[in-house]
């Protein structure tokens, strides 16, 4: 008989662990793969969300099944395990009152311990590591539940939000997942090995270009390649010759007067064939955007495009600058390097050599403080404009927080490159 009640025990303590794996796994499981399985046809991943829904009453279901076995598991522990105990206990000479009270405290403690191990520790833990996998297997039995404890269910679900409201939580919670929590989890992947640095810098990168503005992954103005439709032939042949690009726009007396753009290599090829004539019927039409559209919403602009290339101008009509698909992914997949020509430039004494040019928020993630783009300016250049109010001149500096940032180089009216050094090397150094 002992051998049965001890099995019985075992046995409600194993389905407590059962109902709070489950419950867990439930909770945890990520609903994004719960719809992917569910489209795969995986009948228990659609009984699981059907329960998340519903988040009060598949915790209530589980509540109740819960603290009716550790009732259960409790009264007969020790109405007849403890007696037996008591029994064998005064049997070996023990007196009455010292037998009693001794064999409940070891049965009560042996329990405790068996059912926080095996009835919520390690069901917990394994439910949480296999949540989705152990969602779609318990998910049918936890509805069942659910539905056989109906009438006490919706009495819990009912007392549950009531206490809400009195807390001021009333309405259920939308489930969201912020961008903070995103990069939280890719951090985590990557230092688990599961992504590698580069593949986490490049999911930041596309995040972040959800961010930024038009402006701030634009070739800008005075770096715009263009030709004139009242050049010469030589000119225009020159300015094909020495271009960088692809594309170049073609304008009828000004960069503000655009008409359109010609793919560079079939221009010069077709000059040389047929002469400047036959330019023009290469030329596409180039759809313009608004300096103030988000980067991610010029994409659809990029693909309609003929030439995937679009006019950036502000509300009076000016050309700001254009964006191409090679700008979209230098956002995206640009990294920090070393050597001539590098954007940002690590040097031996901590100091960083930056690019004007260098979009601000990247220089603040490198530098590991709050550096957001202003409505003013999205790149190094503008926030060292910004913060001096004027064009500096070469040498003069400002400080932001514990960085120095020194401007080295001025081209014309443009900073092309700023100093960023820590205070404690200037201190240092001193």
């Amino acid at each position: 008989m002992l051998v049965v009640e001890l099995a019985v025990v075992v046995g409600l303590i194993v389905l407590n662990g059962l109902l709070a794996m489950s419950e867990l796994a439930l909770v945890s499981a990520k609903r994004p793969l719960l719809e992917q399985m569910s489209r795969e046809g995986s009948h228990g991943a659609r009984v699981a969300l059907e329960l998340t829904r519903e988040p009060g009453r598949m915790l209530s279901a589980v509540q109740i099944g819960i603290t009716l076995v550790g009732i259960i598991a409790g009264a007969f522990s020790g109405a007849t395990i403890a007696g037996r105990g008591d029994a064998w206990l005064e049997s070996q000479g023990m007196p009455t009152r010292f037998a009693e009270p001794a064999a409940f405290t070891v049965v009560i403690v042996t329990i405790t311990y068996l059912s926080v191990v095996l009835g919520e520790l390690v069901p917990k833990q394994f439910g949480l590591r296999n949540a989705e996998r152990v969602a779609v297997i318990v998910a049918r039995p936890m509805q069942l539940l659910a539905m056989a404890a109906s009438p006490i269910v919706s009495l819990l679900d009912v007392s549950a939000r009531l206490g809400l409201r009195l807390l001021g939580q009333s309405g259920q919670r939308e489930s969201s997942v912020t961008d903070e929590e995103i990069r939280t989890m890719i951090e985590e992947a990557e230092r688990t090995g599961l992504v590698e640095p580069e593949e986490r810098s490049m999911i930041s990168r596309v995040m972040r270009l959800g961010d930024r503005s038009v402006r701030a992954i634009m070739t800008p103005r005075p770096d715009v390649e263009w030709i004139d439709l009242d050049d010469g032939e030589d000119e225009i042949r020159e300015a094909l010759r020495k271009a960088r690009h692809g594309r170049m726009l073609v304008a009828n007396g000004g960069i503000d007067e655009i008409v359109g753009a010609i793919p560079v290599r079939a221009a010069l090829v077709a000059l040389m064939d047929e002469g400047v004539g036959a330019i023009w019927a290469l030329m596409e039409n180039v759809p313009a955007v608004s300096d103030r559209l988000g980067a991610i919403d010029v994409v659809e602009q990029l693909r309609q495009s003929p030439l995937n290339l679009v006019l950036v101008v502000d509300e009076h009509g000016s050309v700001e600058g254009i964006v191409t698909e090679g700008d979209i992914l230098k956002t995206i997949v640009a990294h920090i390097e070393e050597g001539d020509g590098a954007h940002i430039v690590q040097r031996d004494d901590g100091s960083l050599l930056v690019d004007g040019s260098v979009p601000i928020d990247e220089l603040g993630e490198r530098l590991g403080i709050p550096l957001a783009a202003d409505l003013g300016y999205h790149t190094v250049a503008g926030f060292a404009l910004a913060r001096m109010r004027r064009l500096p001149k070469v040498g003069e500096s400002f400080r932001h927080g514990l960085w120095r940032f020194e401007i080295v180089d001025v081209d014309g009216q443009r900073i092309d490159k700023v100093l960023v050094a820590p205070q404690r090397t200037l201190h240092r150094n001193a």
